[in-house]
């Protein structure tokens, strides 16, 4: 899958997300944005290393303690 398609599918969601408020007001997008994709982000990647957790953090590029820390708030620990 390539970046762009990430984008476009990030994209026609968002679409659907406008469409769906019918004209309501939307608020707090942003941290519902980044809320919903990235625990299925951090799910995905720790399947894919395996759930070994250095591992997950090189790929993703974080730090091992800021991934715990997101990984215990998305309650995946």
């Amino acid at each position: 899958m390539s970046k762009k398609h990430i984008e476009e599918c990030v994209r026609e969601s968002l679409l659907g997300y406008f469409r769906d408020l019918g004209g309501e007001t939307p608020d707090g997008m942003y941290d519902m944005l980044l809320r919903l994709v990235e625990k299925p982000l951090l799910e995905v990647v720790m399947q894919q290393a395996d759930n070994n957790q250095s591992r997950a953090a090189e790929w993703l590029g974080l730090n091992r303690n800021t991934l715990r820390k997101k990984l215990l708030e998305h309650k995946l620990l």
